[in-house]
This record gives C-alpha cells, sequence and structure tokens, in this order.
C-alpha cells in the first residue's frame, strides 16, 4: 500500500505522510523499523531451549489466517480513508496468459482479495497461444494507465514467452510481485528499499515476527532458489543478519 499512496501524486503522498502510518512497512531494516502490530499471535515459545537446557511446551502451528484477516481490516481502513481524502482508488491490473487451473486460481483469490479491501481491478484473459508482442501491448497499456497502480502478469507464461522480456517490461513503480530488477537488486541490499516485495517470502517473515520468533542471528537453509519464493526469502533473511545456507533441491542419500 506505501507504493499506491506513492504514485498517487502529490496529495496522496502528503496525506499518507501525515496520518497514516502503514501497517507492515518494509521490512529491510529490521528491527528497527519495520515491527509488527503490537498484538502477538503466538503463545509461549516451544521447543528445547539450548542456554538453559529446559524443554518447553509442544511445537505449535503458526497460522496466518488471523493475521490475514488483521492486514486485510488495516488495508480496508486505509483505503477508506484514501477515499474520502483525495478521491481515488489504488487499481491492480491482473493478465493471465493460458488455460492452467493453479493459475486461474490464483487470479482468482487475488481479485477476490482486492473486491474485499476496496482495490479497483482490471483483468485481461489472454489466450494460451498469445504472441509475445500482443501480452506486451497489454502490458504497455497498463503501465501509461494512470488509474492502474500495481500490475500482476501472472506466472508461469507459456513456454514459447519470454518471462524475463515480460518481466522487465512491467514498470519498476507498477510491479507488485518485485521480480522487475531494480526492485529484486534493492532487496538484496541492505540499506535500499524495493518499491515492492514479493508477497510470499514478505508473509513469510510477517508470520515470524507476528508470533514473535527471534529470527536475528540465527542460521537458515533456504530450499530452491526461485524468484517468486526460494530467492527473495533467502534476500530478506541476509538483510535480518541471518546466514543462510541454499539447497538448489532436496537430496536423499542412501
Amino acid at each position: 500500500m506505501v507504493g499506491f499512496w506513492h504514485r498517487l501524486g502529490t496529495k496522496g503522498k502528503a496525506f499518507y505522510s501525515a496520518t497514516l502510518s502503514p501497517p507492515c512497512s518494509s521490512p529491510l531494516t529490521l528491527p528497527h523499523i519495520w515491527v509488527p502490530t503490537q498484538t502477538s499471535h503466538r503463545p509461549l515459545s516451544s521447543g528445547f531451549h539450548r542456554a538453559t537446557g529446559q524443554t518447553r511446551s509442544a511445537a505449535e502451528i503458526m497460522s496466518g489466517k488471523p493475521i490475514a484477516k488483521d492486514i486485510n481490516l488495516r488495508v480496508a481502513a486505509e483505503i477508506s480513508r484514501m477515499k474520502a481524502a483525495i478521491g481515488r482508488l489504488p487499481g491492480l491490473a491482473v493478465v493471465l496468459v493460458g488455460y492452467r487451473e493453479d493459475s486461474h486460481a490464483y487470479v482468482h483469490m487475488k481479485l477476490k482479495a482486492c473486491n474485499e479491501v476496496g482495490i479497483e481491478t482490471s483483468f485481461v484473459q489472454l489466450p494460451q497461444d498469445c504472441t509475445q508482442d500482443r501480452l506486451i501491448d497489454v502490458v504497455s497499456s497498463f503501465n501509461s494507465n494512470a488509474s492502474v497502480h500495481g500490475i500482476i502478469v501472472q506466472l508461469p507464461l507459456p513456454q514459447h514467452l519470454d518471462e524475463e522480456t515480460i518481466i522487465n517490461f512491467v514498470s519498476p513503480e507498477k510491479d507488485v510481485d518485485g521480480f522487475h530488477p531494480p526492485n529484486m537488486g534493492n532487496l538484496a541490499l541492505r540499506g535500499r528499499e524495493p518499491l515492492f516485495i514479493p508477497c510470499t517470502p514478505k508473509a513469510c517473515i510477517e508470520l515470524l515476527l507476528r508470533y514473535r520468533v527471534e529470527i536475528i542471528g540465527k542460521n537458515a537453509v533456504v530450499i530452491g532458489r526461485s524468484k517468486i519464493a526460494g530467492l527473495s526469502t533467502s534476500f530478506l533473511l541476509q538483510v535480518t543478519h541471518i546466514f543462510v545456507l541454499y539447497c538448489i533441491d532436496i537430496i536423499m542419500f542412501e
């Protein structure tokens, strides 16, 4: 939502700075700036504590549902104030190429979530055999559309389309997936802030913080290095002073 405000022009920036504090600002300056809400979703810590040699309560399941509900309520309230203050709403454009059932399901969830909090949406469905030029034309139209503040090109794309070319064609200021080189590059460098952070890694870190899990200074193993999850997660972990070990895949030895 921070990015949306800043692309709504001078009035949006001024109103945001004067009246709003985002529930989850950039996690790149942890733990000094990106602080989760004061309400902890975590009961007592669990597991074996090496320093004391004591065994604590049994392991727990961290549920994201109450956290998602809290974030959705905050975003909806922020959008309501935005509409009252400057008469505009954030807009998200989603482009889907092909007929993959999983991609359709993801897009449906994204559009539903936007509708619930008050984000305006535009949806374009392109055929499986869509040409790269046609897809670029659609993305270009959203890049130049002032009412669209974020663009998602649902991945994966059909094999005949060049994903990197399409990702790079999305305006960095509207790249809500956070995959454009400037956003991904700034994510990897401590002290810099990308305009957007990939949602899955950020959600994982937010979940840990909401449950008061101390992560700074720990060791972490990340399996996989995709832009969507593995690579982005490792970048977020590294800037929070965590040693990250990469595993490209799980290998079993006999």
